[in-house]
């Protein structure tokens, strides 16, 4: 752990670290990319912003990861973002909303998924609704400890 909060230090003293810890997640090595993905998500809550600009390019990468925990990674980053309704994307709304019911993806990943299609859909009424029945579907799946925790969360936050 002591490595991790090194690398955030180094990472949040300047722009140009933290667009080079970018680079380092977005690489084609599998380690580096889970490292610096992992450092990512223990940046201080004034990189947010930061974090903020670059949601597309985080979505982007997330719409095409195969690896689990990278996946929960890009998520954990995601879920705290604002997703304004002139510039959401509907190819992530569907991949969240998907995967809220996907029994094969894990917990944490079906976790993240519900809190940010939660998120997006708040600005229109008709998404709420989609929100409510996958919330419906969920209620007949076994959950984890930490999804019924988000469900219940989401459930009372919809009505």
């Amino acid at each position: 752990m002591p490595d991790i909060k090194n690398a955030v230090e180094w990472a949040d003293e300047c722009e140009e670290n933290r667009n080079a810890l970018l680079s380092l997640a977005l690489s084609g090595d599998r380690r580096l990319n889970n490292n610096a993905l992992w450092c990512l998500t223990h940046l201080p809550d004034s990189d947010a912003p930061w974090l903020q600009s670059l949601q597309n390019v985080l979505i982007d990468r997330l719409l095409i990861e195969t690896v689990t925990a990278r996946k929960r990674m890009l998520l954990q980053i995601l879920r705290g973002q604002e997703y304004e309704p002139e510039s959401m994307r509907t190819d992530f709304l569907d991949f969240c909303l998907a995967n809220i019911n996907a029994e094969c993806e894990p917990y944490a990943v079906r976790c993240f998924c519900l809190y940010t299609a939660y998120r997006m859909c708040l600005h229109y009424p008709e998404l709420k609704s989609e929100l409510r029945a996958r919330l419906d579907m969920l209620a007949t799946q076994y959950m984890s400890p930490g999804l019924k925790s988000a469900f219940r969360n989401i459930s009372r936050k919809i009505k």
